[in-house]
């Protein structure tokens, strides 16, 4: 078992931009068809806005809402598989025999988001970009780990946007784009632990993206006091630890 604290969190998604608004999506979930994001990105250089798409624009606009100007924390952002519409687009530009355009490559890599994120924000601490298909959770609790050994606090930012139409038949995703932004500290927040729990011997007992989705919300909204995730085949669980009152 491993001990951390949890310090701030904020998640947006379209319709979906205060604490009060994931609690009652939680409670009656309901589809969200339109996929507009509202965000704000004050906190981003009109110049370098305009380069996040959906995907960006939702991991900024989590960041935004805690507040963390001329903070210099490591970061660590995780995704499924990073910005596939883009990387489709570019891929069929290929295929028709097309320039790739450098600016399309640039902002396809999977650390883009987060180095857009540092430049704007002059944010000389570590970088980490996380791709680990369902696992990406998990693997997002594990690098923090890793980066508060060193470090007072970090950064943690889980985001996703729907997979293109073709890929969908291959691989799970979310339905619409969304970001949580987490602050982990070593000293200030609730006091959280992780700890392995057993192998997954069925199948079956994988839960599909959008129950972690929401099993990960709701922990983070103090609906639950333990959240199982899976990667590589593995189960671990996140609990919330009892406040002790001297």
């Amino acid at each position: 078992m491993v001990a951390f604290k949890l310090e701030a969190w904020t998640a947006v998604a379209p319709s979906l931009e205060s604490k009060s608004d994931w609690q009652e999506w939680i409670s009656d979930p309901s589809p969200i068809i339109d996929n507009t994001l509202n965000v704000n990105l004050k906190h981003i250089p009109m110049m370098l806005r305009r380069r996040f798409n959906a995907l960006g624009k939702s991991a900024m606009g989590a960041i935004g809402q805690l507040s963390l100007e001329d903070q210099s924390i490591p970061c660590i952002f995780a995704s499924q598989h990073g910005d596939t519409h883009l990387t489709l687009s570019l891929l069929e530009g290929i295929g028709r025999q097309e320039d790739m355009s450098p600016t399309g490559f640039s902002l396809a890599v999977h650390n883009a988001i987060s180095g857009l994120y540092t430049i704007a924000t002059k944010n000389e601490s570590s970088v980490t970009a996380i791709s680990a298909m369902q696992g990406h959770i998990a693997s997002a609790l594990f690098e923090t780990l890793s980066q508060l050994q060193v470090s007072e606090r970090v950064l943690c930012v889980i985001y996703d946007t729907q997979l293109p139409e073709l890929y969908r038949p291959y691989s799970q995703s979310t339905d619409f784009p969304y970001a949580i932004a987490i602050v982990f500290s070593r000293e200030h927040g609730d006091s959280l632990s992780l700890e392995y729990t057993a192998p997954l011997n069925n199948i079956d007992e994988l839960s599909t993206y959008e129950s972690e989705l929401k099993a990960f919300i709701a922990f983070l909204l103090n609906d639950s006091n333990v959240f199982t995730c899976s990667n590589n085949g593995t189960n671990w669980t996140l609990k919330r630890q009892p406040q002790h009152v001297c």
